[in-house]
């Protein structure tokens, strides 16, 4: 098992930045991918990114706005966002899984249980 919990986020406005986190606890951090999730209201949940070692991939929608990272002595993934835009609003969830497809499909074996980011116009 392997237990998520993410934090950092609040109420920005646009244009702003924010740095989620996601703290990793149970099996090897190490031997899991990461990667981020969110999901507006009325809206299917979707991918922002994910990391593999130091692979990193991106949402056309976040690429160059988001950079994504994590630090494997503090078992701990991070989002960093900046130019924040309206539509980033959404709750934002951090997933793990060893299998990459299945972790980037949104279908990883472990989920946070999310924090909301709301962007102000």
């Amino acid at each position: 098992q392997v237990q998520l919990v993410e934090s950092g986020g609040g109420l920005v406005q646009a244009g702003g930045s924010l740095r989620l986190s996601c703290a990793a606890s149970g099996r090897p951090f190490t031997t899991y991918n990461m990667g981020w999730f969110r999901q507006a209201p009325g809206k299917e949940r979707e991918f922002v990114a994910a990391i593999r070692w130091s692979f990193t991939t991106y949402a056309d929608s976040v690429k160059g706005r988001f950079t994504i990272s994590r630090d494997n002595a503090k078992n701990t993934v991070y989002l960093q966002m900046t130019s924040l835009k309206p539509e980033d609003t959404a709750v934002y969830y951090c997933a793990a899984d060893r299998d990459w497809n299945a972790l980037v499909a949104g279908t990883g074996d472990y989920w946070g249980q999310g924090t909301q980011v709301t962007v102000s116009s």
